[in-house]
């Protein structure tokens, strides 16, 4: 507990000097939000604002994940260090297709970004590589935690790697949607992942606990700069990567019904755009005044402020809920 500690504050410490560094580079790359012309006007005064941010979640994990992996080994626990690779993997990988997608979109001026198909692709490659590295390479079972029954059930693989690929596709793009408002996917996301990474501990699933404290200090550190009204914005960067981390933390610990519970906010926002589309195609009718679910409660006359601060609240009784029910 003590180490997960000190990582902790250690990649909270340099996800801050990164910012510091990289949201002037951003700044001069004019490298900005782009808001919709029929989102909420108070959005429209983001418009220019740092994005791509997600870069310095990503660069202070690999910094503090490259000198944990060198220290566990010198310390003879190479299995260890050996296991927090998959969690690298997944994180650069879901990283680096966001990246493609805000630089198509902010740097070269394509408003298009990455195609839809190839972006699904690309998160398609990462899951599948990610889920099958976890069986094959590192050999974790296919036993599945059921929340509330406490019990495993052993999911057969030729079921197992699709149902998993589905969840994690699923985790990143629910997180990509949640992302729309000051602080609330980085707020979001810490708490989650503390949760998972608090079941790593209480399990002494080592590699959890420790990869799970350095993207906690990362997020915080970058949420320093991300809280309204934000400096930066992490872009699909950093959502569709906190996305496949909370996802692939899961499937770690055999627990990946419990994101239902734990990430009922991103899933509930995920609901929100699903019904609204289908309603809007049967009817012409909405029934949110907007989708996904934070800018209904913005056009009802909530504040940013309020909406991050009551969703996070949900969130950490729901991670209470979710440790308590394992």
């Amino acid at each position: 507990m003590d180490f997960e500690i000190k990582i902790l504050l250690i990649t909270f410490a340099i996800s801050i000097i990164c910012s510091l560094i990289i949201i002037p580079i951003l700044k001069k790359l004019k490298v900005g939000q782009i808001e919709r012309n029929d989102g909420p006007a108070s959005h429209l005064k983001k418009q220019g604002t740092p994005t791509m941010g997600g870069i310095i979640i990503i660069i202070s994990i690999i910094i503090v994940v490259t000198g944990t992996y060198i220290y566990l080994s010198l310390k003879g626990n190479q299995e260890i260090a050996k296991r927090i690779l998959p969690l690298l993997l997944i994180t650069i990988g879901f990283g680096m297709i966001g990246f493609i997608d805000d630089f198509k979109k902010l740097v070269l001026k394509n408003t298009e970004g990455l195609k839809p198909s190839y972006k699904m692709l690309g998160l398609l490659i990462v899951a599948v590589a990610y889920v099958l590295f976890l069986v094959k390479g590192i050999k974790i079972d296919t036993n599945t935690y059921i929340p509330i029954l406490k019990i495993y059930v052993n999911i057969p693989i030729y079921f197992y790697i699709p149902a998993a690929v589905c969840v994690i596709l699923a985790t990143t793009n629910a997180v990509n949607l949640t992302d729309g408002i000051d602080g609330l996917s980085s707020s979001l996301s810490s708490i989650i992942i503390t949760c998972l990474t608090v079941i790593g501990i209480t399990n002494k699933i080592y590699e959890v606990s420790i990869f799970g404290s350095i993207v906690i200090g990362a997020t915080l550190g970058f949420l320093m700069f991300n809280l309204h009204p934000a400096k930066v914005f992490m872009g699909d960067t950093g959502s569709l990567m906190l996305g496949g981390i909370i996802a692939g933390l899961a499937l770690y610990i055999k627990m990946p019904l419990l994101i239902i519970l734990i990430a009922i906010i991103p899933v509930l926002e995920t609901l929100s755009v699903i019904i609204q589309v289908a309603y809007f195609k049967k009817t012409g009718n909405r029934i949110f005044k907007m989708a996904p679910l934070h800018h209904h409660f913005e056009l009802s006359g909530w504040r940013e402020n309020k909406v991050v601060i009551v969703f996070s609240i949900i969130t950490l009784v729901m991670s209470f809920i979710g440790l308590k029910v394992i």
